[in-house]
C-alpha cells in the first residue's frame, strides 16, 4: 500500500506548492527550491539515521525522475561507478561539481541547482555513510572509488585529498545552497578538513577488513588498491604475515611506492643540475651544435652573388655543468603520527639519492634510532626494514646524524618529526648548533599529499626564532627547498 503521506509530500514537490487564495502580491516560493530541500534532507537523514524514512524517499524519487536524473542515484548499494557506466553523461557533471564556475549577474539557476543536489547527495551519502561490520576487499575498492569521485567534484585529483598520490590541487569548494533563502557561502576553507577526515574513514574501513585473510587469496588480494591508510596497516602487520599474505602485501606496498615515486620524480626532475662549466670545452658533436651562433658569427662570408654562406667556424653549446658535491641527511620520526611522512620521504630521499654528486644518507627513529642509508635508493626495501609506532627520542637519530656532517656548507639536515619529545631542551640546542655550524637545517612538520600535521608549539615558536622555520605543508614545499639548496 501507498503511504498517502509520502504519496502527498511526493505531488507537492514535484508540482510545487500549492497557491495560497491570498492577495497577488505574496511572494510565491519557487517550486525548485523545494526540491533542492527535499534532497538534502534525504541526504541528512540517511547520514545520521541508516532507516528509511518512507515520505522523504518517495518524494526523492519523484524529484530524481521528474529532472530527468536515474533513480539509481538513490540507491545506497551502487556506486557513483556503476552509476557512471550505465549513464556516460553523467561523467562530466561530476567533475568540478562541487566548484561551481560563478552565475553572471548574480542570477540563480535553480533547475541547475537541483540537478547538482542531487549529484551532490550520491557523493556524500556514498563517502560518508560506512556503515558497520566487516568490511570486503570489493567494499573497501568500491568506497576507494567513490572518494575518488569526491575528490574529483571537489576539484581535486583522485588520492588528493587522502594523502594519495599526487598533490592536492583542489580549486576551493562552493556548492550551491541547500537552504530556501540564499544559496551557501564558500565552502574552500573546508578542504583541508576534508583530507583528514576521509584519510580516518579510510583507515576505519581498512581496521574492519579481514586483511589477513583477503591478502592470503590472491583473489581478493588483486582487488585491493593501495593507498596511504592501507600501506601503513600493511607495515604495521608486516611481521605477522607469511607466505601468500605477505607477497601480496609487499606487492601491494611495492605498487603504491612505484606509483608515488612517479610523481615525486617530475617535481624533482624539474630542477636545474647547476650552472655552465664553461672552463670545460664544449663536446664538438651534432646534438651540440649551437647553429644560431654559427651563422650569425659566419654572416661576413655570406656570397650575394652565389647566395651561399660560407662557414669557416662551427659553434657549439657548452653542455657540462658545474656541480658541487653535495650531502643530504634525512631524519623521520617512524613513530605512529609521522606514517604518512615516513612514507613520502622514504620516497623522495631515494629519487634524491639518484641525482648525479648528491650523497643521501636516511635515518629513523623513536625511541631507538635506524641507520637506513644502505638502502637509500631503494624505498621499498627500506620501509620493510621500518619499524612504525613507539614514543619518540630525537637525541638518539641526532647522535647518529651529527657524525654524517662533514663540510657544513655543503650539507642539509631535514629533520621530519611533530616535535613532541621527551628531551626537548637537550635536543633543540644540538639542532641549533647544526644551524650554527653553517650546514643548512630545514626542520619539517608534515610531508604529505594533503599539507596536514601537528606540530609542537614549543619547537615551533624557537625554530622561527632561530630563523629556520617548520615547513608544514605540502610535499612539494620540500621538493622546492632542497632543489634550491642541492642543484
Amino acid at each position: 500500500m501507498t503511504d498517502p503521506t509520502a504519496q502527498a509530500t511526493a505531488q507537492a514537490t514535484v508540482a510545487g506548492p500549492v497557491q495560497p487564495s491570498a492577495p497577488a502580491e505574496s511572494a510565491v516560493p519557487d517550486p525548485d527550491d523545494n526540491r533542492r530541500q527535499v534532497l538534502y534532507w534525504r541526504l541528512l537523514a540517511r547520514l545520521f539515521d541508516p532507516e528509511e524514512q518512507a515520505s522523504l524517499e518517495s518524494a526523492s524519487l519523484a524529484v530524481v525522475e521528474d529532472i530527468g536524473l536515474p533513480s539509481a542515484l538513490l540507491d545506497p548499494g551502487a556506486s557513483v561507478d556503476s552509476v557512471v557506466q550505465r549513464h556516460p553523461e553523467l561523467a562530466a557533471e561530476f567533475d568540478g561539481l562541487m566548484t561551481p564556475e560563478p552565475e553572471e549577474d548574480d542570477a540563480r539557476d535553480r533547475a541547475a541547482e537541483v540537478r547538482r543536489a542531487a549529484l551532490v547527495s550520491k557523493v556524500l551519502l556514498n563517502v560518508f555513510s560506512t556503515g558497520s561490520g566487516a568490511v570486503t576487499a570489493e567494499q573497501l575498492a568500491r568506497w576507494q572509488s567513490d572518494a575518488g569521485w569526491l575528490e574529483r567534484a571537489l576539484g581535486c585529483l583522485p588520492g588528493d585529498l587522502r594523502g594519495g598520490r599526487a598533490g592536492a590541487g583542489g580549486r576551493g569548494v562552493g556548492p550551491t545552497g541547500t537552504g530556501g533563502g540564499g544559496r551557501t557561502p564558500d565552502l574552500s576553507r573546508l578542504i583541508p578538513a576534508i583530507g583528514p577526515e576521509l584519510g580516518s574513514l579510510e583507515a576505519g574501513l581498512v581496521k574492519r577488513m579481514r586483511l589477513r585473510e583477503v591478502l592470503a587469496d590472491p583473489r581478493l588480494a588483486a582487488r585491493l588498491t593501495p593507498s596511504m591508510s592501507l600501506i601503513e596497516q600493511l607495515l604495521r602487520d608486516k611481521n605477522n604475515l607469511s607466505g601468500v599474505a605477505l607477497a601480496n602485501a609487499k606487492s601491494l606496498i611495492r605498487r603504491y611506492v612505484d606509483e608515488v615515486s612517479a610523481v615525486l620524480r617530475t617535481q624533482v626532475e624539474k630542477a636545474t643540475v647547476g650552472d655552465i662549466d664553461r672552463s670545460v670545452p664544449p663536446k664538438r658533436v651534432f646534438r651540440n651544435l649551437d647553429i644560431d651562433r654559427t651563422i650569425w658569427k659566419n654572416l661576413t662570408n655570406w656570397s650575394p652573388e652565389e647566395e651561399r654562406l660560407y662557414v669557416d667556424r662551427l659553434y657549439y653549446r657548452h653542455t657540462s655543468r658545474r656541480t658541487t658535491p653535495q650531502r643530504l641527511i634525512v631524519v623521520v620520526d617512524q613513530s605512529g603520527s609521522m606514517v604518512d611522512s615516513m612514507v613520502n620521504c622514504t620516497i623522495l630521499a631515494s629519487i634524491f639519492a639518484g641525482l648525479p654528486k648528491v650523497d643521501v644518507h636516511l635515518i629513523a627513529y623513536d625511541t631507538q634510532a635506524l641507520d637506513l642509508t644502505p638502502w637509500a635508493h631503494d624505498p621499498f626495501e627500506t620501509l620493510l626494514r621500518t619499524k612504525l609506532g613507539g614514543g619518540t627520542d630525537g637525541t638518539v637519530a641526532m647522535a647518529l646524524a651529527q657524525p654524517k656532517i662533514a663540510e657544513p656548507r655543503n650539507t642539509v639536515v631535514v629533520w621530519i618529526s611533530d616535535f613532541y619529545e621527551w628531551r626537548t631542551d637537550e635536543l633543540f640546542e644540538s639542532m641549533s648548533a647544526i644551524h650554527r655550524s653553517g650546514a643548512k637545517f630545514i626542520p619539517v612538520g608534515s610531508v604529505t599529499s594533503a599539507g596536514r600535521g601537528s606540530v609542537n608549539p614549543w619547537f615551533r615558536e624557537r625554530f622561527k626564532d632561530l630563523g629556520t622555520p617548520v615547513i608544514s605543508g605540502h610535499i612539494k614545499k620540500l621538493v622546492h627547498e632542497l632543489k634550491t639548496f642541492l642543484t
